[in-house]
């Protein structure tokens, strides 16, 4: 199994990507998931549901990864409940992210709307990895793997306008993932960048502000990527050997050709 003995931090892991990881990542044989989220009551499903059908050990850490002090705090108390039994963090996903108030351009989104994106995207997965490295051991160790979930919008902006603060938080994490790999040229730390397109989560349909109309204009014609197509690329990333890294993977539906290109005929061609 790909990732068996391994412990795993996975941070927005009570729905969509997040979720899915976490299965996958226990049917792969991870020792230990140590799932994040501000939903304690969602967090604690998943765990059952892990917990009922593997023997990977799951713990629930409900902390808002906006709040740098709180993260520090539960990742340290990750590290030394792990440490009792000689063990350590393995990998560290930052899956957390949210895209709110589209369709709207920048100068008509909310402030509160700007800082959350912000907050969540980038201040949080800076906040949670930089805890993972120093208070979760990683970086003294000198060995580890850190998963960062961008997106293909970090290269590539869309051609219709709006959401500005969400394909700049994107493109930072990218920047940060490139910059950080480099910073850690002395040790075995794996930086990777796995780009999903579009998937078909919570997360689509929270953009639109729960708009079903809007959502369903968005994947006409084509099928979407599920959850567990993004899961099963992070193992794939996840599953190599030491000297192998697959620095950065995009993964999106056949019909995704580019960001300006959607064959909105798919489904119809392919109903057969």
């Amino acid at each position: 199994m790909a990732l068996e003995g391994q412990n795993v931090l996975i941070t927005g892991a009570s729905m969509g990507i997040g979720r899915a990881m976490a299965i996958r990542f226990a049917q792969e044989g991870a020792a230990q998931l140590f799932l994040v989220s501000r939903s304690e009551d969602k967090l604690r499903k998943v765990k059952e549901d892990i917990e009922a059908a593997s023997n990977t050990k799951v713990s629930i850490v409900a902390v808002d990864i906006q709040k740098h002090g709180e993260v520090e705090k539960a990742v340290e108390s990750i590290a030394a409940d792990l440490e009792k039994d000689g063990k350590h963090l393995d990998v560290l996903v930052n899956n957390a992210g949210l895209a709110v108030g589209a369709p709207a351009i920048f100068p008509d989104l909310t402030s509160s709307q700007i800082s959350t994106m912000i907050g969540t995207n980038i201040s949080g997965m800076l906040s949670t990895t930089y805890a993972v490295l120093n208070q979760g051991g990683m970086k003294k160790r000198k060995h580890g793997t850190i998963l960062n979930v961008t997106s293909v919008t970090g290269l590539e902006v869309p051609p219709f306008p709006g959401e500005a603060i969400y394909h700049t938080a994107k493109a930072a994490q990218e920047g940060f993932t490139n910059a950080l790999r480099v910073e850690l040229v002395d040790t075995s730390i794996k930086v990777l960048a796995l780009r999903p397109g579009v998937v078909a989560t919570h997360f689509h349909q929270q953009r639109v502000g729960y708009d079903a109309e809007a959502y369903n204009v968005f994947i006409e014609g084509y099928e979407p990527l599920v959850a567990d197509d993004v899961a099963a690329s992070a193992v794939f990333m996840l599953s190599q050997e030491e000297r192998v890294c697959i620095k950065a993977l995009d993964v999106v539906p056949t019909a995704q050709r580019s960001l300006a290109c959607f064959d909105r005929d798919w489904t119809k061609r392919n109903e057969a």
